[in-house]
């Protein structure tokens, strides 16, 4: 039984009725299980804590994501108190410059100061594809790759670079540790990541249709390019916020009937109401669930949700039904998806 089997098996099913969140605690840590005084990483957004912490596992170092849940790691700004939570601690992982404005402003502190808070660069090394023509004229990219999209993390295979680089800062902070973080790291690449990417391989191979219609940010380009499908966003920039226009209603009107789409995909923590619109105005039927896991929900951190189960529980299941593959009903990876995902409301 694959694990995507399992899931269909209804291992899920325990968080279907749980209800929805708000700005609560972070998502939880993960080392040894000794608690106490030991070395602490924190990271700056959802995947690369998630990733952090895969790798610590079974280590003294402690992972801590410090975007609170129920909010977008990408738009949110924190107060000064998490300045002194990264420089409390042994290492920041980050997502390198010009993406998280708040965690360049905390590396400034730090280098200013010479604090000794060591630094992990999630992205170092990896290639970028160049920004979406759909994206507004006022982006510009990331950092000193200016007109590319920092949305890599979505690809599984980008991602493994990720995951290499944080073993190595980990590695670099507890060298006593170096080999637990990499066969750790090597394991996840292995057991997850590559497991996530066969899947995702499988869904488009399966498709008739090469588009998606997204009532959400330009957040999924990675998936278009690793998979060889058209990725059409409503909110043309590269943040989870922005102004839906008449012009882009009119165009994803025109996708929809071109396309013959019964069903779109809207954005986890995005405005439901464009989706909404779509299904009021067009042929579309209803929306699902898609997130760049770029935050969580308060169930999902009681379930100890990360990459890996978001991709199969959320993703997964949304793009198999807007691509045509199956009905809501037999994608569905859980008694109760539907009824709670389907035309599913804020947070």
């Amino acid at each position: 039984m694959t694990r995507r089997d399992a899931i269909r098996a209804g291992c899920g099913a325990a968080i279907a009725g749980l209800a929805g969140c708000g700005a609560l605690p972070s998502a939880p840590a993960r080392g040894d299980d000794s608690g106490g005084d030991g070395p602490v990483a924190v990271a700056s957004f959802f995947s690369f804590f998630d990733f952090g912490r895969e790798i610590a596992d079974g280590t003294p170092l402690t992972v801590e994501n410090l975007v609170p849940t129920g909010l977008h790691g990408h738009g949110w700004e924190p107060n000064a108190s998490i300045t002194q939570r990264i420089i409390d601690a042994d290492a920041f992982v980050h997502v390198g410059a010009d993406f998280q404005p708040w965690a360049d402003r905390a590396i400034d502190v730090l280098e200013a100061d010479d604090v000794d808070t060591a630094l992990i660069n999630a992205r170092e090394g990896v290639e970028l594809v160049d920004l979406a023509a759909s994206l507004d004229p006022d982006e510009e990219g990331v950092g000193s790759q200016r007109g590319k999209d920092p949305h890599f993390w979505l690809d599984p295979r980008r991602a493994k670079q990720s995951v290499d680089n944080i073993a190595d800062g980990f590695a670099d902070l507890l060298p006593e540790h170096a080999d637990a973080f990499r066969d750790n790291a090597a394991t996840y690449k292995r057991e997850v990541l590559d497991r996530i990417d066969a899947d995702y391989q499988d869904i488009f191979d399966r498709a008739d249709r090469d588009i998606v219609q997204l009532a959400a940010h330009n957040a999924f380009q990675y998936i278009g390019v690793r998979y060889g499908v058209r990725m059409r966003p409503l909110v043309t920039n590269l943040a989870a916020s922005g102004d839906v226009k008449p012009a882009d209603i009119r165009e994803a009107t025109e996708v929809i009937r071109e396309n013959d789409i019964r069903y779109i995909a809207n954005g986890v923590f995005e405005s439901q109401t464009p989706a909404q619109q779509l299904v009021r105005e067009t042929q579309v039927e209803a929306y699902f669930p898609v997130t760049p896991y770029a935050g969580v929900r308060e169930e999902w951190v009681e379930q100890n949700w990360g990459y890996e189960e978001i991709a199969d529980n959320i993703n997964m299941p949304t793009f198999e039904i807007v691509l045509g593959n199956e009905t809501p009903a037999e994608a569905a990876p859980w008694d109760g998806w539907v009824e709670q995902w389907e035309n599913f409301e804020p947070i």
